[in-house]
C-alpha cells in the first residue's frame, strides 16, 4: 500500500491561497496527497516553506514511500566521508528533509506517534554520532589527542553522549532540542594525559555542538543543551566518565535521578556509554521502595509552574501542554516516580518510553490497568497536539496561542475545524489527566485530615520526646513527619490498650537512623499506618523486627503481600534467580548475595508474620510457610556456598552433598523465632580430595564447606542474620565432625546410635544438595538414597524392646533438666508439645513410617496398634492446641510467655488462636490438655 492510500486524515488550510502554492510545485499528486499537501502548508508557514525548498526531492520520496528508519538511513548516507566544515550543511538539509516528510506522515495518519518520534530520534542520534565523530577525528589529524594506553581500542577517542529525557526515550517532539550529557572513558588513556585528552575532547564537544545547533542560511540541525551535565555551572562540556560517577555517588539528586531513567547512549563510544550506565545504577535504582521521591517530585512540578505561572484554571487558549495542569509533564512524572519508587527492586519497570513504563507499572500492580491504558491514550493525543503546535513556525513551544486566530493553524492541522468543540475535548481531556495523576503527587493526599488524638502527661511526655529521635533530625523528615503524626496516634489509640502501642511504636521510631524514606512511604500509603498500629497494638516480637528491619514493609507494597501462598517450590526458585542475579550484577558478589537472602528471608517472615497477627493465616499454616521460606534459604544459598568455595578449592569431590532439615524444620513446623537444626552428609565416591587451586582431602573439604554454609545462613551482616543453626543432631554430636559421609552415618546409625539419635531421624529431611564434581546420573540422587537410608535405618533399629524403655528414660532426663517456663508454657514438661512430638517419633520409629508430623506419626502408631483411636485423636488435638498457643506466643514474644507483658492486644490475639473466651478459659483448658496428654503418654511408656 502506498503513501496516498495510507492517508487517513487531511489537515485543513488556515491560508488556501498558500496551500494552493505549495501543491501546484508538486503536480500529478494523487487527490489525497494533493489535499495533504494543501491543508499542511495552508496551516503551517514552516511546512510551506519546506515544500518550496524541497519539492522535487519530496515528489519523489513520497513515491518512495520510506519507512522511518530508512528515511534517515537514505538522508545521511555517507556522510561519515564528509569533513566537519561540509558535514553541517549536509545534517541540516537532512534534517528539513526528515521534518517534512514525518509532518505530512504524522499529519496523515500515515505514520503513529512511535514513528514520527522514532524517525526524529534516529535523527539526532545519527546527527550527534556524526558530528562528535567528525570532530574527535579532527583533534587527532592535528596531534592534539593522545593515543590512548595500550590495549585500549576507544571508538571516537573514547567520548561518547548520553541521550537523556525525550531523545533517550526515543520520544523527541517535531521542534524539540536535544539534551546530551558527554563524557569520555578515562580508563582508556594513560594517567599523565589526562589533561591533554580532557582539553582536546572538551574542543570537540563544543565544535560538534555548533555544528547541530548553530543557526546559519541552512538552518540548524538540533538544538542542543548540554546542561544535564554533572554540576553544569562550573564543570566543562566533557567530563571524565569517573568525574561523572564520583559526582553522583557523593552529591547526586533526585532530579537526576529520574533524568537518567530515560538516559542512552547515543553517540560515539557506545560500549563505553553502556559500561557507564551500569556503573551508575545503584545511583538510580535504589534497592528499597522510595517513596521519597514522590516528596521530591511534588516539589519540582511546584517550583515548575511556580516559575512558568501555570497555576490558573484548565483553559484551551494559552494552555501548556507539556508543564501545565494535566499536561504531558503530568503523565511523565506520574511514571517515572514510580518507576523509582518501585524499579530498583524490579528491573521489569525500567522501560525508558513513557507508554511502556505505564504498561510495565499496570503489569506488576502498580497502577490499575484502565488508568494505565487512559493515560496513554491521553499522552498520545497530547503528544499530537504538541506536535501541531510546533509545525506551525518550527517554534520551540508547548503553549497553545491564547487567541482564536492564533489557535485556527494547530486545529486546522489537527483535522478539524471546529475550534470550540476541539477546545472543549481537550479541556476535559487535562483535567482527566490532572484527575488521575495529581492525588499522587501531593504529599499527605493519601492520609485524611484527622485531629490529633488527646495526650495525657505520661502519653504527652512520649510524644514530645519523638523530636530528639534520629529519625526526625532533619527538617524535611520533620515536615512529612508532622502530616502523617495525626494518623499515626489514631491508629495507636484505637488499640484496646493505647499506651502499650504508644510504647512499642515509640522503640519502633526511636531504632530508625532516618525517617524521610519511611515517613515518604506511610505519607503515600495511609494503610501501612493502620497496619503498624496493629502491629505495635499487639506484637512486641513483630514490632522489634520491623524496627530492626524497616525496609520489610516494602514487601507489603511490592507485588502481592496479601496473595496466596507461593509455596516451596515456587518460593525457592525467586531466592535462586535473585541470588543469580546479584551475583552477576556489576557491584555485586557473594556478600551482596548473602544480605539479599537476608532481606528476602526477612520480607516473606514479615509476611507470614502479618497474616497470621490479621487471622488470614492459622498457627499451622504459619508453621509451615516459615518452614517454605527456611527451605528455599538453605536450597538456593547451598550452591552458592558451594561455587564460591569451589573457587578456591575445586569442586566438591565425588558426589556432593545433601542438607539434612531435622528437628522442627524436617517436619515442616517452625515459628516466628525458630532456629534451624541441620546435618550434611556426603558421598566421597572414592575421591581422596578435590581438585582445585587449593585442593583439600575430601574430609577436610566437606568439614570446611559445611562451615562456610553455616557462616552464610547464620552470620551477622549489613542484613542482619539469617538463621540460628544448631547442628548437635549430628552424629556423635558437639564431638563429631560437622560433616559424614554417607557410608560413616549409616554406620553409625546401625551400630552407635542412641534411640533419642533415631527418634531425631523420623523427622529428617532433604532441604538442600551441593554439587559434586562426578557429573549427575553416575549414581543415583544422594538426596533419594539418604532418605532409603531414613526408611531402612527405623525398620532396623526401631523394633528393638529398648525403644520404650529408653523414651521413659529420656522423658525423666527432660523433665529433670529443663522445668516449664512460666504459667502459660506450651512446648517444655510433661504433656506438652515436645512430649507428645517425642512419643509421636517413637510410633514411627516403632512402625518405620516415613511420616515426619507428629499428627502422621501418631495415626501410624494408630494402624499399628500401638495407641488407640481416642488416644490418637486426643493427643493430635493437644499438639494442634499447643503448637497455636507456642507459634502465637513466639509471634509476640522471644521471652517465656507473660501475659502482663504482652499486653492486652496480644491477649486478645492468643485467644483467638486458641479458641478460648478469657486468659481464665486459657488456664483451665491449658492444664487440662497436659494433664491428657501426658496421662496418655505416661500410660504407654510404662
Amino acid at each position: 500500500m502506498d503513501f496516498a492510500a495510507r492517508i487517513t486524515r487531511t489537515p485543513h488550510p488556515t491560508d488556501p491561497a498558500r496551500g494552493a502554492r505549495a501543491a501546484a510545485l508538486l503536480p500529478g499528486l494523487a487527490p489525497p496527497l494533493g489535499a495533504l499537501v494543501t491543508g499542511a502548508a495552508g496551516a503551517s508557514p514552516y511546512l510551506s516553506g519546506l515544500i518550496e525548498r524541497e519539492a522535487a526531492w519530496l515528489a519523489a520520496t513520497l513515491g518512495a514511500d520510506p519507512a522511518p528508519a530508512a528515511l534517515v538511513t537514505a538522508e545521511t548516507a555517507g556522510m561519515e566521508a564528509l569533513s566537519a566544515a561540509d558535514l553541517g550543511p549536509a545534517l541540516r538539509q537532512a534534517k528539513r528533509r526528515v521534518a517534512l516528510f514525518a509532518a505530512l506522515a504524522d499529519l496523515g495518519g500515515v505514520w503513529d506517534l512511535d514513528a514520527v518520534t522514532g524517525a526524529l530520534t534516529d535523527l539526532a542520534d545519527r546527527a550527534t554520532d556524526l558530528a562528535l565523530a567528525a570532530h574527535v577525528a579532527d583533534e587527532a589529524r592535528r596531534g592534539k589527542l593522545p593515543k590512548p594506553r595500550d590495549g585500549a581500542v576507544p571508538v571516537a577517542g573514547g567520548i561518547f553522549a548520553l541521550a537523556m529525557g525525550k531523545m533517550g526515550a526515543r520520544e523527541l517532539n517535531y521542534s524539540s532540542d536535544i539534551d546530551l550529557i558527554v563524557l569520555y572513558d578515562d580508563a582508556a588513556y594513560a594517567p599523565e594525559d589526562q589533561h591533554e585528552v580532557r582539553a582536546s575532547l572538551i574542543r570537540a564537544t563544543r565544535k560538534a555542538a555548533a555544528t547541530l545547533s548553530d543557526p546559519t542560511a541552512h538552518g540548524y540541525v538540533f538544538r542542543t543543551d548540554l546542561r544535564l551535565r554533572p554540576d553544569a555551572s562550573v564543570t566543562p562540556v566533557c567530563i571524565s566518565a569517573s568525574a561523572a560517577l564520583s559526582y553522583y555517588e557523593a552529591e547526586g539528586r533526585s532530579w537526576e535521578r529520574a533524568a537518567y531513567i530515560k538516559a542512552r547512549p547515543c553517540a560515539g563510544d557506545l560500549a563505553a556509554g553502556e559500561r557507564f550506565l551500569t556503573a551508575l545504577r545503584p545511583f538510580v535504582w535504589r534497592r528499597h521502595l522510595d517513596f521519597a521521591t514522590v516528596e521530591d517530585t511534588h516539589e519540582m512540578r511546584r517550583r515548575i509552574r511556580d516559575h512558568k505561572g501555570l497555576h490558573g484554571e484548565i483553559r484551551a487558549l494559552g494552555q501548556n501542554m507539556k508543564l501545565g495542569r494535566g499536561g504531558i509533564r503530568e503523565i511523565e512524572f506520574f511514571a517515572q516516580t514510580r518507576q523509582l519508587i518501585a524499579g530498583g527492586r524490579d528491573p521489569d519497570l525500567r522501560p525508558r518510553r513513557t507508554v511502556d513504563a505505564l504498561a510495565a507499572l499496570a503489569a506488576k500492580g502498580w497502577i490499575p490497568a484502565e488508568v494505565a491504558a487512559e493515560l496513554t491514550d491521553h499522552y498520545a493525543r497530547h503528544r499530537r497536539i504538541e506536535h501541531r503546535i510546533q509545525m506551525v513556525n518550527d517554534a520551540q513551544t508547548h503553549t497553545l496561542p491564547a487567541t482564536r486566530e492564533g489557535l485556527a493553524p494547530v486545529v486546522h492541522l489537527d483535522a478539524e475545524t471546529d475550534l470550540d468543540a476541539w477546545s472543549d475535548r481537550l479541556e476535559v481531556r487535562l483535567a482527566r489527566v490532572e484527575t488521575l495523576t495529581g492525588d499522587f503527587f501531593t504529599p499527605g493526599s493519601g492520609t485524611a485530615s484527622e485531629p490529633r488524638p488527646e495526650l495525657t502527661g505520661p502519653h504527652s511526655e512520649v510524644v514530645e520526646g519523638w523530636r530528639s529521635y534520629p529519625a526526625l533530625r532533619s527538617a524535611r523528615a520533620q515536615q512529612i513527619f508532622s502530616r502523617i503524626e495525626p494518623r499515626i496516634l489514631t491508629a495507636l489509640f484505637r488499640a484496646g490498650h493505647p499506651g502499650e502501642a504508644l510504647d512499642r511504636f515509640d522503640r519502633f521510631l526511636k531504632g530508625l537512623p532516618a525517617g524521610v524514606q519511611i515517613f515518604s512511604m506511610f505519607d503515600s500509603n495511609p494503610s501501612l499506618i493502620d497496619l503498624l498500629g496493629d502491629i505495635c497494638a499487639t506484637s512486641p516480637a513483630l514490632a522489634a523486627h520491623l524496627a530492626r528491619h524497616p525496609e520489610v514493609l516494602d514487601a507489603v507494597l511490592a507485588g502481592s503481600f496479601f496473595a496466596p501462598w507461593p509455596g516451596a517450590e515456587a518460593l525457592r526458585e525467586a531466592l535462586a534467580v535473585l541470588l543469580d542475579q546479584t551475583l552477576a550484577a556489576p557491584q555485586g558478589g557473594y556478600e551482596r548475595a548473602l544480605d539479599a537472602a537476608r532481606r528476602w528471608a526477612h520480607e516473606w517472615q514479615f509476611r507470614v508474620g502479618v497474616h497470621h497477627l490479621r487471622g488470614l493465616i492459622e498457627a499451622e499454616e504459619a508453621g509451615q510457610h516459615y518452614a517454605d521460606i527456611a527451605d528455599a534459604a538453605v536450597a538456593s544459598l547451598a550452591p552458592v556456598v558451594a561455587a564460591e568455595f569451589a573457587r578456591r578449592h575445586g569442586p566438591a569431590p565425588g558426589h556432593g552433598a545433601a542438607v539434612l532439615g531435622m528437628g522442627s524444620l524436617g517436619a515442616r513446623q517452625l515459628n516466628a523465632a525458630s532456629d534451624l537444626d541441620l546435618i550434611v552428609i556426603y558421598d566421597p565416591a572414592g575421591a581422596e580430595g578435590s581438585e582445585g587451586p587449593r585442593s583439600l582431602a575430601t574430609r577436610p573439604y566437606y568439614a570446611r564447606l559445611t562451615q562456610a554454609l553455616l557462616t552464610a545462613l547464620s552470620a551477622p551482616t549489613a542484613a542482619g542474620r539469617l538463621y540460628e543453626v544448631d547442628m548437635r543432631l549430628r552424629p556423635s554430636g558437639r564431638q563429631g565432625p560437622v560433616a559424614t559421609s554417607i557410608e560413616s552415618f549409616r554406620a553409625y546409625q546401625m551400630d552407635e546410635a542412641w534411640t533419642w539419635e533415631h527418634l531425631a531421624l523420623t523427622r529428617a529431611r532433604v532441604v538442600g544438595v551441593i554439587p559434586g564434581a562426578l557429573p549427575p546420573g553416575t549414581a543415583p540422587a544422594l538426596a533419594a538414597r539418604l532418605e532409603a537410608l531414613r526408611v531402612e535405618v527405623l525398620a532396623a533399629r526401631g523394633t528393638r524392646d529398648a525403644v520404650v524403655p529408653d523414651l521413659a528414660d529420656m522423658r525423666r532426663r527432660v523433665f529433670a533438666a529443663k522445668q516449664p517456663d512460666g504459667r502459660w508454657e506450651a512446648k517444655v514438661g510433661r504433656g506438652r508439645l515436645q512430649d507428645i512430638e517425642l512419643f509421636a517419633q517413637s510410633l514411627a520409629l516403632r512402625t518405620a513410617a516415613p511420616a515426619r508430623g507428629a499428627v502422621g506419626q501418631l495415626r501410624a502408631g494408630q494402624r499399628a496398634g500401638l495407641v488407640s483411636a481416642a488416644d490418637a485423636r486426643t493427643l493430635g488435638d493437644a499438639r494442634r492446641f499447643l503448637w497455636a498457643l507456642q507459634s502465637g506466643g513466639r509471634l509476640l514474644t522471644d521471652r517465656p510467655l507473660d501475659m502482663d507483658q504482652i499486653g492486652r492486644g496480644g491477649q486478645e490475639f492468643l485467644l483467638r488462636e486458641t479458641g478460648t473466651d478469657s486468659l481464665e478459659a486459657l488456664a483451665t483448658r491449658l492444664d487440662a490438655t497436659i494433664e491428657a496428654a501426658g496421662a496418655i503418654i505416661d500410660a504407654a511408656t510404662g
